[in-house]
């Protein structure tokens, strides 16, 4: 390719919305221009590098026995019906009407439809197990878009579904798709980590993400140094941090807080440690009959809830939002910075995180504005916490599960999911099979989606300095760019750049000769910026003493290589990027 024949458009200045770094850098080095909120083109220089990732995860789906179809971006309303997401999906679903007035949706993901594929095409047990997938525009209403292409309303995906006539195939499935993401993430050249994950709107009961390792990555991991465990903070667990309870060490008594509604305040005030703290959060749920249930949740002070745990609870798992202020006096006598379990004006159901559950002399708010407690002890001020579940998020340093050493937490981006599915969906849309004594079964399904363009800025989140972008080199829009210096003026500079093209090019490596006689400055400020793994600069001042100059876009400090050699020099450099 040649930058004459090509459209190159960068930006000295990113767009005042462009809050995270992939977005500022993609709208400079002109890979993306904005459309409407959350939506896209993706120009050329973008274009290719979409294509390269979308190649990768191709070449390694075909390798693990996936086929590839393709389905459509409209779907009819009669299916998300079916599976009843029609509603449980909420107003991310756009929904639309056609002429005729019938109700249709843009897709967000396809379990509806390849379901209905799946009961349509398999009949029989000689025909599993199979994986489709595709690789498709999706479309998603976000309340919110933002950070460009990180959290876009249409972006594109890699959506893939297995179908198995059991659990065991079904989890062999898993483990197939399983080990192709890593292949897949390995081969982008992407720093990054596989974690077990909540399985969320989607279903099922094993999942697995795949983080892309950044600073601004809005999800936290956590992960054993020491080990290979790795989860979500939402599923990361968190067991009681002490072993045994200690014997009450004081009387429980209600002493004067003024003022001091957090357990900071409070144990400021008392001059204790804020571990000895209790917090009060409080939950409601909504019955088919009757006024909302009160729950209590109790956690250390210096701990934050996991909404995602407590959603486990067993009465909770329907679905729960956090009491009013007009509840919570209701049911304490008290308004919220004071609350704690004793003497409540209405019973409520309280469930206590392992680690309070082995607390003793305990500090929490006595249902009374301005008071606290000290020294409450289960068994002899409160019975025995009946509900005790595992209701908080990790912190560093805490004991890591599987007994090795400590956790860690960094901060990713998800970019890839893996579900164990089960029959969530195959029941609903009544896809069965006969097996093989002719019996009809229910088949086993497994989904796994990769958010192709999500890909493209989590790369540059994770490889990017002040001068610009950094593409590892499976995923850069072009691998080598040479750069003429004084194009116009030299013939010998003009065919000693034309020579080296020719031959990467022959050699097969993608590489762009920038022909258009820019000023040198200029010219590598605008490759820096766009990020191409290495340059090559042809000048006449160093073709008189017979070299050429490599400059890898990770490295401050060019090489200068021979002439004859540059042609091995190039492509060796290559190999160690």
């Amino acid at each position: 390719m040649r930058a004459s024949n090509y459209h190159i458009n960068t930006l000295k200045e990113a767009p005042a919305e462009a809050e995270v770094v992939s977005h500022q850098l993609m709208t400079r080095a002109g890979m993306i221009r904005k459309l409407a909120g959350g939506i896209y083109t993706y120009m050329p220089l973008g274009l290719r590098v979409i294509r390269k990732i979308e190649n990768i995860v191709r070449q390694e789906m075909n390798a693990a026995g996936a086929i590839e179809l393709l389905m459509p971006v409209v779907q009819p309303a009669e299916l998300w019906q079916e599976s009843g997401r029609w509603v449980q999906y909420g107003p991310e679903l756009l929904r639309i009407k056609d002429r005729h007035d019938r109700d249709f949706v843009l897709q967000p993901t396809s379990e509806e439809v390849i379901t209905d594929i799946a009961r349509n095409e398999i009949h029989s047990w000689r025909q599993l197990p199979v994986n489709f997938y595709h690789i498709q525009t999706k479309f998603r209403d976000e309340r919110r878009p933002r950070f460009g292409l990180m959290r876009g309303r249409e972006f594109t995906m890699k959506d893939a579904y297995s179908f198995d006539r059991d659990e065991a195939g079904a989890l062999a499935s898993y483990d197939i798709m399983y080990g192709a993401y890593m292949k897949i993430f390995t081969r982008l050249g992407l720093e990054f980590r596989a974690v077990a994950a909540d399985t969320g709107s989607i279903g099922g009961t094993r999942s697995h993400e795949f983080q892309v390792i950044a600073e601004t990555g809005e999800d936290l991991i956590v992960y054993n140094p020491d080990s290979q465990y790795a989860a979500n903070i939402e599923l990361a667990e968190s067991g009681p941090l002490i072993a045994e309870r200690a014997a009450p060490g004081r009387d429980l008594e209600a002493v004067a807080t003024p003022g001091a509604a957090k357990c900071e305040d409070v144990a400021a005030f008392l001059k204790i440690p804020l571990e000895t703290t209790v917090k009060s959060i409080v939950l409601a749920t909504e019955p088919a009959e009757g006024p909302a249930r009160i729950w209590l949740l109790l956690l250390r002070g210096d701990h934050t809830l996991n909404e995602i745990k407590a959603a486990k609870v067993p009465g909770l798992k329907q679905g729960f939002r956090f009491a009013t202020e007009a509840e919570i006096v209701e049911h304490f006598g008290c308004k919220p910075g004071y609350l704690g379990p004793i003497k409540t004006v209405k019973p409520v159901h309280v469930v206590v995180d392992s680690t309070v559950a082995m607390m003793h002399d305990i500090v929490c708010g006595a249902n009374r504005e301005d008071f606290h407690y000290v020294g409450l002890n289960w068994g002899r001020d409160l019975p025995e916490p009946e509900a005790v579940a595992d209701l908080r998020n990790v912190v560093a340093g805490d004991p890591a599960p599987d007994g090795k050493g400590t956790l860690a937490i960094q901060r990713g981006i998800e970019v890839g999911h893996v579900f164990f599915l089960g029959t969530k969906y195959s029941e609903a849309l009544k896809a069965t099979f006969l097996d093989e004594s002719g019996k009809p079964a229910t088949i086993q399904m497994g989904c796994y989606g990769i958010g192709v363009t999500r890909i493209a800025a989590a790369a540059i989140e994770q490889n990017h300095d002040d001068k610009g972008i950094i593409w590892p080199r499976p995923i850069a829009p072009f691998e080598v760019v040479i750069c003429p210096v004084g194009w116009g003026k030299s013939e010998t500079v003009r065919n000693t750049a034309n020579d080296l093209y020719e031959a990467l090019r022959e050699r097969g490596i993608d590489v762009l000769l920038d022909d258009r006689d820019a000023r040198p400055g200029v010219m590598f400020a605008e490759w820096e910026l766009i990020g191409v793994p290495l340059r090559v600069t042809v000048g006449e001042r160093g073709l008189k003493d017979g070299v050429l100059e490599l400059q890898a876009r990770r490295e401050s400090e060019a090489t200068k290589v021979g002439l004859d050699e540059a042609l091995d020099q190039v492509l060796a450099k290559l190999d160690t990027l």
